[in-house]
């Protein structure tokens, strides 16, 4: 049975105060930025971490046994598909790598999951011992093409939903938390809220169990709204309006260097690479909340909360205006497309980023189709060389391309983004084209990193990141096998092709930043 909320969060505080595990310290691998972790305190989680690390150390056979998880023969099932329908384009090597890859993706969020003695699920993000909400959310994601036939996979998405929501209430800000509570890193990623809200969204729509809203999910729920509309006026500009006082520095990293001008949409301080915003209204990550929010709305109206309803409306209406206004630009290469990052006061930043949300990912989330016309000009912008962050090279004679990220190394290619391009494309050539690079890019271990080299996979950072692996997963089921994507909240009403006057930036040399009109 799930822990929830009595009266208020002080005491989950005072839970956490009391269950505190001593310190140690320890390195982002990418970043090599100092971090608090916490030490296991239980034989049974050291046990799991050695088995998983057995798992991914190159000791897994070529053509992979079947799975010994009884309470997921669609695994094995879907694992056996993909190995037939790939025989017209691999061959027998690559379907036998193929399956070894997918599933360990569909496994490998159980070996990174331990249920808690309240009935909640902790989901550790792969080799740093914490749960990022973001990352929890999207290794859960391959889960819920199962969950409606099997309770207890659904009952493992539901006990992550509601450690999610706990953490949430505890604090809103934090982007990622320890088993026991206590917080991580406090970094505020907008996505890191968005990210939960539609997970239980398409948890509900998926299974049609509505008990998924406990008193702590609606205690998150609230929670969420309100930082978000907090955020909305970072600096306190509109008349009656107190500034937030949310604020992060440590000694590499501090938010809010740039200002900012009044949009509509949410300020963020951080991007969903954990790195600083260069302008702090990223427009991928607005895109994600909007449809977040129109989830909530749903929800709150479904729980009866109409008010809140309405509010999480107004809010979606509102970013959805500051998206529409500042953050589409014309291009004399490419036309009218979605800038990165935007300030509201004339600056655009044009590039895009292999962590999600991402301009790639804009119709993964349903905010618009594949087809879109805006879209699909931001998509030839960011799958070439005019985006500084994508990558080109060659692996035994084959060309691998992708978009990597300035969290990582030049030249390093992100296996998320090659998932993700593969999943918002209907061209099946190109999606076979992504599922040859992704084999490409297995150093032996059968798992994609977090990047890796183009021309030498046996390079690469991050030994073991769950997000990728899951992700690469839900792209599996998508692209390779055909199944539906999972269900988006239905798109909001507007009309990407008429503005009210256009954006104008002064050149377009490689990406970069620029001057831009707001609409």
């Amino acid at each position: 049975m799930y822990a929830v909320f009595i009266s208020s969060s002080l005491l989950y505080y005072r839970r956490a105060f009391l269950r505190r595990l001593p310190a140690q310290r320890t390195n982002h691998p990418a970043t090599t930025q100092p971090c608090k972790g916490a030490l296991p305190n239980s034989v049974k989680w050291f046990a799991t971490l050695v088995l998983a690390a057995a798992s991914i150390c190159g000791l897994l056979p070529d053509m992979p046994s079947p799975s010994t998880d009884k309470s997921a023969p669609e695994f094995e099932q879907v694992i056996v598909e993909a190995g037939r329908v790939t025989a017209a384009y691999l061959n027998d090597a690559e379907r036998r790598q193929l399956m070894a890859m997918f599933r360990l993706a569909l496994t490998d969020t159980d070996r990174q999951m331990v249920m808690a003695e309240d009935g909640t699920a902790y989901i550790k993000t792969g080799d740093i011992p914490a749960e990022w909400l973001r990352d929890s959310s999207a290794q859960v994601r391959p889960f819920l093409y199962f969950a409606h036939e099997n309770k207890v996979i659904a009952n493992k998405v539901k006990a992550v939903i509601e450690r999610q929501a706990m953490y949430i209430a505890l604090d809103p800000y934090a982007n990622a938390f320890r088993d026991d509570f206590t917080v991580w890193e406090r970094k505020f990623e907008l996505d890191s809220l968005s990210f939960p809200i539609l997970l239980v969204w398409t948890y509900w729509k998926i299974t049609g169990d509505d008990s998924v809203f406990t008193p702590s999910v609606k205690l998150a729920f609230g929670r969420t709204l309100e930082t978000m509309l907090t955020e909305q006026d970072h600096d306190g500009i509109l008349p009656g309006h107190k500034s937030s006082s949310y604020h992060f520095k440590s000694d590499t990293q501090s938010s809010g260097k740039n200002p900012v001008g009044y949009t509509g949409m949410i300020w963020v301080a951080f991007r969903p690479s954990d790195d600083e915003c260069l302008y702090n209204f990223p427009i991928p990550v607005e895109i994600q909340a909007v449809q977040a929010l129109n989830a909530l709305a749903e929800m709150e109206r479904f729980i009866g909360r109409i008010d809140r309803a309405k509010t999480a409306e107004t809010l979606s209406q509102q970013v959805n205006g500051g998206i529409k206004r500042y953050g589409i630009v014309d291009t004399p290469d490419y036309g009218r497309l979605y800038a990165y990052e935007v300030d509201g006061l004339g600056h655009a930043n044009l590039m895009d980023d292999a962590n999600i949300p991402s301009l790639l990912s804009i119709p993964y989330f349903g905010y618009v189709s594949e087809l879109d016309e805006i879209y699909m000009a931001t998509r030839r912008f960011i799958l070439s060389p005019s985006n500084p962050y994508f990558f080109e090279g060659t692996f035994k004679g084959d060309k691998i391309s992708g978009i990597g990220s300035p969290h990582t190394p030049a030249g390093m290619i992100w296996p998320l983004a090659q998932e993700m391009q593969g999943m918002t494309t209907r061209q099946k050539g190109e999606q076979i084209g992504m599922l040859r690079m992704l084999l490409a890019s297995d150093p032996g271990d059968h798992q994609p990193h977090e990047s890796y080299a183009a021309g030498n996979p046996k390079h690469f950072t991050r030994k073991d990141f769950g997000w990728a692996k899951a992700q690469f997963g839900e792209f599996v089921l998508r692209a390779i096998l055909g199944r539906m994507p999972l269900p988006v909240p239905p798109k909001p009403e507007m009309d990407t092709y008429v503005t009210d006057r256009p954006s104008q930036i002064t050149s377009l040399q490689g990406g970069g930043i620029f001057n831009a009109a707001p609409r």
